[in-house]
């Protein structure tokens, strides 16, 4: 029988080893997926590895061992499906200068293939949810660095791929924009996006999250949904105690938590 798209995982990674160099892996063996539809949260202390793990699932860095999939292919069978199934936004805003924000979009569309009146509708729509309208003309220059988060945002919900990347979205956002986007999300995992946030606003993630990733030195000391975290740390409350004594129980050499 052939799979269904939604029983596809988006994102599946399986004992993937990596890193910078094959002597010092950064990475060890770490293995979880996300389902269309699904939001996992991938947190971790700086220098956790999320970083490393982000850039092989975007096929910038290449396995030691393991392998990565996105929309079930793996970037050594398919370089364009794989590299087109997902999109990514990172903690810094990085824009064309000599765009405005409209023509960011319409560049977007056409990289992605996607047709001009649905595009246009899009693109509307989320100038009117990230409050952007206004701001449709406008040079990267003349924006906030708020506002520039807010159109690489736009540009990823634009594609609606099935995986979405997003590297601490909320800094620099204003309460407004914060739930601009978190509605956004929710739409977007309404036609089956799956998306992988990266955050230290563990709240968010408590609430939001259907799994949650934690990751400490390159390895995953626990994972689930969110009271499944609180409860391998022992029944915590909240999400940032869970997290602090995960970290500090795998610093004193306890036994990673799956």
């Amino acid at each position: 029988m052939t799979p269904t798209q939604s029983s596809v995982p988006a994102l599946e990674i399986d004992r993937l080893t990596g890193g910078y160099s094959q002597r010092r892996p950064v990475l060890h063996e770490i293995s979880f997926k996300v389902m269309p539809g699904e939001m996992t949260g991938l947190i971790g202390l700086n220098g956790a590895g999320k970083s490393t793990a982000i850039k092989h699932i975007l096929g910038l860095m290449l396995p030691h061992s393991g392998e990565v999939k996105v929309a079930g292919v793996r970037l050594s069978e398919d370089r364009a499906k794989f590299r087109a199934s997902c999109s990514y936004v990172p903690e810094q805003p990085t824009l064309f200068p000599n765009l405005t924000v409209a023509e960011h979009l319409r560049w977007t569309a056409m990289a992605y293939g996607l047709d001009e009146g649905e595009a246009d509708r899009r693109a509307a729509g989320l100038a009117e949810t990230f409050r952007m309208e206004k701001a449709m003309g406008q040079l990267p220059d003349t924006l906030s660095k708020g506002m520039k988060q807010k159109v690489m945002l736009m540009n990823a919900l634009l594609v609606s791929p099935p995986l979405l990347i997003i590297d601490e979205p909320f800094l620099g956002l204003d309460p407004l924009a914060t739930r601009a986007l978190l509605e956004a999300l929710e739409e977007a995992r309404r036609r089956e996006c799956a998306i992988l946030l990266c955050s230290h606003i563990l709240p968010a993630l408590e609430r939001r999250a259907d799994h949650l990733v934690v990751l400490h030195q390159g390895k995953i000391i626990a994972s689930g949904t969110p009271d499944q975290v609180k409860e391998a740390a022992g029944g915590q409350p909240t999400l940032d105690d869970a997290f602090e004594a995960l970290v500090l129980n795998a610093e004193r050499g306890g036994r990673p938590v799956g």
